[in-house]
């Protein structure tokens, strides 16, 4: 035989966990919707040259330099 009620230190656990799960997929849709400028400041900081350049010009500026000309149409 189980008790009916929730032990009332455990009462809000099913609440947390779907809370919890919902602030990891806010944080992948917020992850797939990243700013141009957090996208480019990651590619910079991936490419050592244009993290160097960044640290005294900035990262618009490195990026600018090292990727801006590549792009196509």
């Amino acid at each position: 035989f189980s008790d009916p009620f929730l032990n009332r230190r455990r009462a809000h656990d099913f609440i947390q966990a779907d809370t919890r799960l919902e602030a990891i997929s806010q944080e992948r849709i917020r992850e797939r919707n990243k700013a141009p400028q957090e996208r480019q400041r990651e590619i910079c900081e991936d490419f050592y040259p244009c993290e160097i350049y960044a640290f005294r010009h900035g990262y618009a500026a490195a990026y600018k330099h090292y990727f801006g000309r590549r792009r196509t149409k």
